[in-house]
């Protein structure tokens, strides 16, 4: 059983894989000061009534939880083969942008995961702590993309600057046009977003050709998918179907 670990800045998504069906998943919050015998408590808490680990695939946007990352996987799995997205790592995807280093490692595996599952041209838009629009070629390479502040962090900021605005839950108003503080702002966020996202959506197509896919993927997906116009595929899993294809590479 392959255990891919998917570090993102607000949230770690862990799947458990049989081959190459995901078994089980489990999301929790990303902790900076967690501490490498914290995370193993937490991990064997989670898998304990699965089947027993024998390989792991992680990718990391946090260079604190990474550093501890590592040490906890030397110490309670260090009997397990194990793959780190990281330089150096082959993913089979060329990173065709001025400082390749510079690109997140989640971003280049849900390149080969887009890839590998609708082929390409094709577009990832990836919600998370911050909105990315991954770019991928028809021969698998990954183009560039752009990157917007996230839907949370975006009602969290206005919440806590206007006196007036709260945080509201995220789920469709009763028209466009809202009739009360809780809608107008339901209202904003959703369509707000869903616009952003069909708007950058077509200007990429603009400059690259028609494309075979728009997949979405990240914690925040569920939002805004049903309001898109552009978007064709939701997989909440396409970071760690990556992570998956990155192991077999590399075992």
């Amino acid at each position: 059983m392959l255990l891919a670990i998917d570090v993102g800045n607000t949230n770690t998504v862990l799947g458990l894989f049989d081959g190459a069906e995901l078994e089980d998943s489990w999301r929790i919050k990303t902790d900076a000061r967690m501490t490498g015998d914290e995370m193993a408590l937490t991990f064997s808490g989670l898998l304990a009534s699965s089947p027993p680990v024998t390989a792991i695939a992680l990718c990391s946007t946090v260079p604190a939880v990474l550093r501890e990352m590592r040490g906890m996987l030397a110490r309670y799995y260090g009997h397990l083969p194990t793959v780190i997205v990281e330089p150096g790592t082959k993913t089979g995807v060329p990173v065709l942008t001025d400082n390749p280093k510079e690109v997140g490692a989640d971003r280049i595996v849900n390149t080969l995961a887009a890839h590998h599952l609708f082929g390409g041209p094709s577009i990832v838009v990836d919600f998370g702590t911050s909105t990315n629009f991954d770019v991928v070629s028809a021969r698998g390479e990954f183009l560039g993309g752009s990157l917007a502040p996230g839907i949370e962090i975006s009602v969290d900021a206005l919440a806590a600057r206007a006196a007036q605005l709260r945080k509201v839950e995220l789920v469709r108003p009763r028209s466009v046009i809202g009739k009360n503080t809780v809608e107008c702002l339901q209202s904003g966020v959703l369509y707000g977003f869903a616009g952003q996202v069909d708007g950058l959506v077509r200007r990429i197509v603009a400059e690259i050709g028609p494309v075979t896919a728009v997949v979405a993927t990240g914690g925040l997906a569920p939002i805004v998918v049903a309001e898109s116009e552009t978007i064709t595929h939701h997989n909440p899993d396409l970071t760690l179907v990556g992570l998956r294809l990155v192991y077999e590479r590399n075992a």
